[in-house]
């Protein structure tokens, strides 16, 4: 895989429409998801999400910082890092 991954990691209270509004506005940013995990336990939500930016014309910072800011809209938090930074963050 190439440094143009990024995992996606959402979580929070669960609520209606959080997976529509993160998915809407990774295909604004033209982010094509690879992979989603999702899980609920007693009412917290966690989802994520590969996604390949190489198709993109948004920079990474861009697309990290509009999926920041969509968290706070939605009262979650919302963490985004490239796939090889996650790699290696957990092969130590």
């Amino acid at each position: 895989m190439s440094d143009k991954h990024i995992i996606i990691t959402v979580q929070g209270t669960d609520k209606i429409g959080i997976i529509a509004s993160v998915t809407g506005l990774l295909a604004q940013y033209e982010v094509n998801i690879e992979d989603v995990k999702q899980s609920l336990i007693q009412g917290h939500f966690v989802m994520f999400m590969l996604g390949n930016i190489e198709k993109s014309k948004y920079s990474f910072k861009e697309i990290k910082d509009a999926l920041i800011e969509r968290g706070k809209e939605l009262g979650m938090e919302i963490w985004v890092q490239r796939k090889e930074i996650f790699d290696n963050m957990h092969n130590v």
